[in-house]
C-alpha cells in the first residue's frame, strides 16, 4: 500500500515540481522489491517512470537537476520544520544534522550524463 502511495506522490511530482518526484519513486521501488514483483518490474520498465530511477538503482548515479531539486526541497523542509514547529535546540540540532548529511550523500553520487547537461559542460 505505501509503494502504491509513493508511486501516485511521485507522479503528482512530475507535474508540480514542488513535489520530489524520484525520492518517492524510490521509496514505492524499495517497498515492491519487498512485496511485489510484478509492481516492481512494472514501475523499472514504465516508459517515463523507470528512466528516472534506474540510473540510480544501477550505480550510475542522478541527473544534476534532479539533485539540485532534492538539495533545495530538502533545505527547504528542514529549515520550515525549525522555524515553524521550532523545538528544542537538539531536535533543530538533530534536523540540521540530518540534513548536512544527506546533502554530503547527495553530493557524492555520481552525475548521469544527459542531453540537458551535455550542453551545459
Amino acid at each position: 500500500m505505501l509503494g502504491l502511495i509513493a508511486v501516485v506522490l511521485g507522479g503528482v511530482g512530475v507535474f508540480l515540481p514542488v513535489v520530489p518526484t524520484v525520492p518517492f519513486l524510490l521509496l514505492a521501488v524499495a517497498c515492491f522489491a519487498r512485496s511485489s514483483d510484478r509492481f516492481y518490474r512494472w514501475l523499472l520498465n514504465h516508459a517515463r517512470l523507470g528512466p528516472m530511477i534506474r540510473p540510480y538503482l544501477e550505480g550510475r548515479g542522478m541527473q544534476r537537476t534532479t539533485r539540485r531539486k532534492a538539495i533545495a526541497l530538502l533545505w527547504i523542509s528542514i529549515l520550515g520544520s525549525i522555524i515553524l514547529l521550532g523545538g528544542t535546540p537538539w531536535v533543530q540540532f538533530l534536523l540540521l544534522t540530518v540534513a548536512l548529511s544527506v546533502t554530503c550523500y547527495l553530493l557524492r553520487l555520481p552525475l548521469v550524463n544527459t542531453e540537458e547537461d551535455s550542453g551545459k559542460a
